[in-house]
């Protein structure tokens, strides 16, 4: 299994003053089709960056409410396929295997978005348990782990283009990030990885380089976190979804600022 995530290419740079163009190489981010098979079942395909993909096999699969305990996940296999992409095949126990004959369906999603097969907006906006969890965090701890975010992020420094997802504790220490082109996919790292580590997600807070969605929310829900914060904005229905669910929402977290959605 790779583990940069990355591959050089070749560019001609260009300048707005009068130095002449020249070839430069530059590392690009891998962004490949992942076919995910449960029980021999196809059940979507995901474009994604190929790395920590026992993580990312856990984490989709919880976020898809196909397992509720990692121990659910009995065997993870990734293997690279002729046409460049990868073969993602897991093992749920039978009891969540059951219901898959119905569910399984096919998605192609380059955002990784998690809605593309969805056939009815009650799917989309299906009842989830709210977060029960409270964590008290401060702006300080929030601007410690917003800081310190970016010299944990390998992938993104090398190719200015990934997503990252972290866990902090309180206190805004990082407890884990994972990074990914999409930025569904990095959550869907994160929560893997802190579900096989045996780490609760309610005992700290997600920090999100990218603009705060209404799935990004769902996952955060579903993984029982009770804080999210994101550097970019928050949608309407991100905003209404955290709200209605316990998670406390903060956006556009900067070195001196943040904003905390409130409602009405």
């Amino acid at each position: 299994m790779p583990d940069k995530g990355w591959e050089n290419a070749r560019f001609r740079e260009h300048f707005a003053d009068a130095r002449p163009p020249h070839d430069i190489d530059r590392p690009l981010i891998e962004e490949a089709p992942v076919a995910i098979e449960i029980n021999g079942i196809g059940y979507a395909v995901m474009m994604a960056t190929p790395t920590d993909l026992a993580d990312y096999a856990a984490g989709f699969l919880l976020s898809e409410q196909i397992i509720a305990d990692p121990a659910e996940l009995l065997s993870t296999d990734a293997q690279p396929v002729a046409d460049g992409g990868w073969m993602l095949r897991v093992t749920v126990s039978a009891g969540n295997a059951a219901p898959l004959l119905e569910r399984a369906r096919l998605r192609l999603s380059e955002g990784s978005c998690g809605l593309c097969g969805i056939e009815s907006l009650e799917q989309v906006l299906r009842p989830l348990a709210p977060v029960t969890a409270r964590l008290d965090v401060s702006e300080a701890a929030l601007f410690a782990a917003a800081g310190a975010l970016r010299d944990r992020q390998p992938l993104g420094r090398t190719t200015g283009a990934a997503h990252a997802a972290a866990f902090c504790d309180g206190q805004g220490r990082i407890v884990a990030v994972r990074e990914d082109v999409g930025r569904h996919n990095a959550l869907d790292k994160l929560i893997g990885h802190l579900a096989i580590r045996g780490i609760s997600p309610a005992e700290g807070f997600i920090l999100l380089s990218a603009r705060c969605s209404f799935e990004l929310v769902q996952k955060t829900v579903i993984a029982g976190c009770p804080v999210l914060a994101t550097i970019s904005a928050a949608s309407t229905l991100a905003a209404e979804q955290a709200r209605a669910h316990g998670v406390r929402l903060y956006s556009l977290l900067r070195s001196d600022s943040v904003l905390e959605s409130r409602g009405e």
